[in-house]
């Protein structure tokens, strides 16, 4: 997105996918990544699940395919159209239970 959009469109992601998040069994927190790159700013949001059903609950069977929301058309300069899924490997320092300090 462009740069100067940066704030409204955190503060978006905050009010529609994290409060859909937070309100979703089985989700275990989410956090939102961004930089600045010249004169955009480019987003990762990352969240922690019980279990793949507790992403599906979310996300829909095709648990995959990227979730957008209304507004996005008006901040995205492009979209990833799925997503990628990952296990906490249990030999992590905080084995996958929080986020490390």
């Amino acid at each position: 997105m462009r740069r100067s959009d940066g704030d409204a469109y955190a503060d978006y992601i905050k009010a529609t996918g994290f409060d859909e998040y937070k309100r979703t069994p089985g989700n275990r927190g989410a956090w939102m990544l961004r930089r600045d790159v010249g004169e955009l700013t480019e987003f990762i949001t990352f969240s922690l699940w019980d279990s793949l059903d507790a992403v599906k609950a979310f996300a829909g069977e095709d648990y995959e395919a990227a979730k957008y929301y209304p507004e996005d058309d008006r901040f995205l300069v492009e979209r990833d159209e799925t997503t990628a899924h990952y296990d906490v490997d249990p030999l992590s320092p905080s084995g996958g239970a929080e986020p490390a300090a």
